[in-house]
């Protein structure tokens, strides 16, 4: 009987990707290496691995409060608000 190949990086974007539906409706700290590099926000929806996400934040005021769409393979470092954890400060001018 020949065994299937696990492909590891598969499982992980489908790990990454799944982490996100979970998040839906929490807020969510993303940093990335392009423009604009730091979201902070809340998760609307998923589309395969495409984040939608309500930016309240950004390193520039002008490309806040919009709709933006993130690739969830661009993204370097995030954090997902959960009820049992540390929340996201609220950050100002």
């Amino acid at each position: 009987m020949e065994k299937k190949p696990i492909y590891i990086n598969a499982i992980h974007d489908d790990a990454l990707i799944d982490h996100f539906i979970k998040g839906i409706g929490q807020r969510v700290f993303i940093l990335t290496p392009s423009f604009p590099f730091m979201f902070i926000g809340k998760i609307l929806n998923v589309m395969d691995d495409i984040v939608e996400l309500e930016v309240e934040t950004t390193h520039f005021s002008q490309l806040e409060d919009r709709i933006w769409m993130i690739h969830i393979h661009t993204i370097e470092v995030f954090y997902i608000e959960r009820e049992d954890g540390p929340l996201i400060p609220e950050l100002g001018d």
